[in-house]
């Protein structure tokens, strides 16, 4: 029997009770409503767990659950009872992207090899937010390895792994219908590598993503969520299966720019992890409180930028950018993503906020090509193998074999595979079980690499990444104009700050019609994709990023559940 939503509301709480309803529930809310003894953990996850059990079958949110979380969230709640409130997210369930580590919840990157795979340790952040009191409710839905198992001639679509199969955007959660890309993929892309679906459905109070160049910022903007993306090393990647040190981070997803605030404070530790040297980059917040830059005036006054030129307006780069194997032109916004973006500017103003436009990156606006961001690619699948790889970054795919045999070495006799090598091989020996339905050129083509012999490019093209990224992109725009931050659509400026490790907040805001090229046949009637803004700075600067979005959205609310999970 299919229950309401309004009876899982009521069922677990005894009549004389106020009802309590976790539907955009916020986490102050759910913590006030356990402490005035109107709800518990328990009956928290029980109804989280209720609607994974109406909705997931279609969005395909969860690759696991935890077969312990009422078991924790009763412990939360007796220790509630005795007095002893370990953190700030005492008895909240929280979900995990299914490639961070958990010793007691299958652990699997979305591959086929790892599933079941139970790691012999926990990450680093998944002990502080047990720390803090969370409640491991699930593992989301990913990209496979956080997106790099199939680059060109047949790249992997967003959300899709051989262990889930693809996920659905709760905000139109139907497959595509175009011929070319009907292979069960969204028809409204869910965003990066990370799942935003269930936090937007309301399956738990928050999740925890990670990035290396796009994967919490994209699916936050997708599923219409506040995030963190953090500056590298804030947030500890032990335990975290990587694809480069030199990019990945993991962060918060939740519905509100308090609750990844909230979220963020736990997942940092109070001091640098031994495991990862990066996590000494930035002094933690006093108290890793980070609430306290939640200030509803925090606009005014503050000097933020537009980078104008490719992420708003149309640029051509110069020179032959298909011999450079660079990012070519872009187009701009289109007119509704204008318009919002014209709005939020607008508001921005009214809030008291000091406008530079346009304030745009060096690298992108320069006429050598040499110094150009936009013509030094990111080497990726079979295009980009050794002797075509000259014109684009060997960063990611050097890293790969780098930090992937490094993490696979710290799971000791347990580990399906040994090395990236081992696991390519079993990719292929594993045809038939779909281990690899959209091939494994960007595993080929990290293989390929000699962590010894190919040292000297990587060296060379990371130190040419910061340099158009940062030096020479954002951290020289952000100094000329004086500026608090840097204000790009969407999740458009995910890769420049990736690239530097910088931090980035983005908001959600406005809607924009899902009109993907080639178009979706007559009579499809495509539902609108949320489009947020993001708030991006130099390293460390996630303090004032917080009070420039939790401002904006305090100005805004604009929010929208998704309707298919009510």
């Amino acid at each position: 029997m299919r229950l309401s939503p309004l009876f899982l509301t009521l069922a677990v709480l005894p009549l004389s009770a106020q009802p309590f309803n976790v539907v955009e529930a916020t986490i102050p809310q759910m913590r006030t409503a356990m402490e005035q003894g109107r709800i518990t953990s328990h009956e928290l996850v029980t109804l989280y767990l209720a609607r994974i059990g109406l909705y997931d079958a279609r969005l395909h949110a969860v690759v696991t659950t935890n077969p312990a979380a009422l078991a924790e969230a009763a412990e939360r709640d007796r220790e509630r009872a005795q007095g002893r409130v370990r953190g700030p997210l005492h008895g909240i369930p929280i979900a995990l992207k299914d490639n961070i580590l958990t010793h007691d919840i299958a652990s699997s990157g979305g591959a086929l090899a790892f599933e079941g795979f139970l790691p012999p340790y926990d990450a680093t952040l998944v002990k502080n937010l047990r720390d803090a009191g969370a409640v491991i409710i699930a593992k989301t839905g990913l990209t496979e390895l956080a997106n790099w198992v199939a680059g060109a001639p047949t790249p992997m679509p967003g959300n899709y792994n051989a262990v889930r199969g693809f996920g659905y955007n709760p905000y139109d959660p139907r497959r595509d219908p175009r011929d070319a890309t009907n292979d069960g993929r969204p028809a409204l892309a869910t965003g990066g590598s990370s799942s935003g679906v269930g936090t937007a459905a309301n399956f738990w109070a928050g999740n925890v993503g990670s990035e290396t160049s796009g994967s919490i910022l994209s699916p936050a903007n997708q599923n219409m969520l506040a995030a963190i993306k953090p500056t590298v090393g804030r947030i500890s990647r032990y335990g975290v299966i990587p694809i480069t040190a030199d990019q990945d981070t993991a962060g918060p997803m939740a519905k509100t720019v308090a609750d990844v605030a909230i979220m963020f404070g736990a997942l940092e530790s109070p001091a640098p992890d031994p495991n990862d040297p990066a996590t000494s980059a930035c002094a933690p917040a006093p108290g890793r409180d980070y609430t306290k830059f939640l200030k509803a005036d925090g606009l005014k006054g503050a000097r933020i930028g537009i980078p104008r030129a490719f992420f708003y307006d149309k640029i051509a780069p110069p020179g032959n950018t298909a011999r450079r194997g660079g990012r070519g032109g872009f187009d701009g916004l289109n007119a509704e993503q204008a318009r919002v973006m014209t709005e939020a500017i607008d508001i921005l103003k009214q809030q008291g906020a000091v406008i530079v436009d346009p304030a745009d990156i060096p690298s992108i606006v320069t006429k050598d090509p040499d110094k150009n961001f936009l013509l030094w690619g990111q080497c990726a699948g079979l295009t980009n193998v050794k002797g075509k790889d000259a014109d684009c970054s060997v960063v990611l795919k050097y890293g790969m074999k780098r930090d992937f045999n490094k993490w696979l070495a710290t799971l000791g006799p347990s580990a399906p595979v040994k090395t990236l090598t081992e696991l390519r091989q079993w990719n292929i020996t594993h045809l038939s079980a779909g281990a690899i339905r959209y091939g494994q050129s960007q595993l080929d083509i990290s293989d390929e690499m000699d962590v010894e012999a190919d040292r000297a490019r990587y060296e060379s093209d990371r130190a040419r990444d910061i340099a158009l990224s940062g030096v020479h992109g954002i951290d020289e725009a952000m100094k000329a104009n004086r500026l608090d931050a840097l204000l790009f659509p969407g999740a458009n400026g995910a890769a420049i700050a990736a690239k530097p490790g910088y931090p980035t907040v983005i908001v959600p805001f406005g809607m924009v019609p899902n009109a993907p090229a080639p178009p979706f046949p007559p009579g499809f009637d495509a539902k609108p994709s949320p489009f947020g803004v993001s708030f991006t700075g130099m390293a460390c600067s996630e303090p004032r990023l917080l009070e420039l979005a939790y401002a904006f959205e305090q100005a805004t609310r604009r929010r929208i559940p998704p309707p298919s999970a009510p």
